[in-house]
């Protein structure tokens, strides 16, 4: 297969698992809508307060964690590659009685549609495998940035998708050599969803994710790593505390999260 139009190839991966995702038990969006705030304590704690702040959420998906920023009193905009994501997430809005923009774009296009500066960028969970240039995505981050404003990224370590999907052995490179070219059946919030679709993603190392950020003049704040993930979307995953996922017959000895706050200047 060829990856040159991995963008419509991973268009259409997740306009497909977002019709699953918005009724899946994981995403609970009653639940969400009760509370109107779904975010994990790691990045809760990175963000701070951000009452009054303009928050630009990139590769939002359908918009929970960006309605969970604007309840939290952020002026907040969410920019996602679905174009069913961003519908439901103007639905979601509406039925939460939250105020959000959310625009349709993939995140290297983000300058060309967003014309302001943001206080905060933020991201998580998830994100930047399904992006091939690191330097690329991280002038987006500083260039979408006030001076004086802060990047929180929360991501899945890259450890992580070295290994099969079962676990059960180290399968793709640390590096990022090569495409991953993946035919995925069900999705990880649903593995009975009917769908069967192809993805395309990459491995980025923390040396490479850094190094890019460090590259396009952000300044490193903080960084942390977690045995544990507060998402529960992996296979053989076990609950080791509330709200505390490891791999089970791994459990403490794989890095599942890295966090990290990086400041312009």
């Amino acid at each position: 297969m060829s990856v040159e139009n991995y963008l419509e190839i991973n268009r259409a991966l997740w306009n497909a698992r977002t019709r699953y995702h918005v009724s899946s038990a994981m995403y609970d969006v009653p639940g969400f809508l009760k509370t109107r705030f779904c975010l994990k304590e790691i990045e809760t704690r990175l963000l701070g307060v951000i009452r009054g702040k303009s928050v630009l959420h990139l590769q939002c998906h359908f918009g929970m964690d960006t309605l969970s920023l604007a309840s939290l009193g952020a002026k907040v905009t969410g920019l996602d590659l679905s174009d069913t994501a961003i519908d439901q997430a103007r639905q979601l809005a509406k039925e939460a009685g939250l105020e959000a923009e959310f625009v349709c774009a993939n995140v290297y296009e983000a300058r060309e549609m967003l014309k302001e500066t943001y206080d905060v960028v933020f991201t998580s969970y998830g994100t930047i495998g399904w992006l091939p240039d690191m330097r690329r995505w991280a002038r987006v981050v500083a260039d979408s940035l006030k001076p004086g404003g802060r990047f929180v990224f929360v991501e899945f370590h890259p450890v992580v998708w070295a290994f099969s999907e079962d676990f059960s052995r180290l399968e793709y490179s640390y590096f990022n050599v090569t495409p991953i070219v993946e035919q995925s059946t069900g999705t990880y919030a649903d593995r009975t969803a009917s769908i069967n679709l192809p993805g395309v993603g990459w491995n980025h190392s923390l040396h490479e994710v850094l190094g890019a950020l460090l590259e396009a003049g952000l300044q490193l704040r903080k960084f942390e790593e977690f045995d544990y993930s507060p998402q529960d979307c992996f296979e053989k995953s076990v609950e080791v505390a509330p709200g505390r996922f490891m791999i089970q017959g791994m459990e403490g000895k794989l890095p599942l999260v890295y966090a990290l706050e990086m400041a312009k200047e």
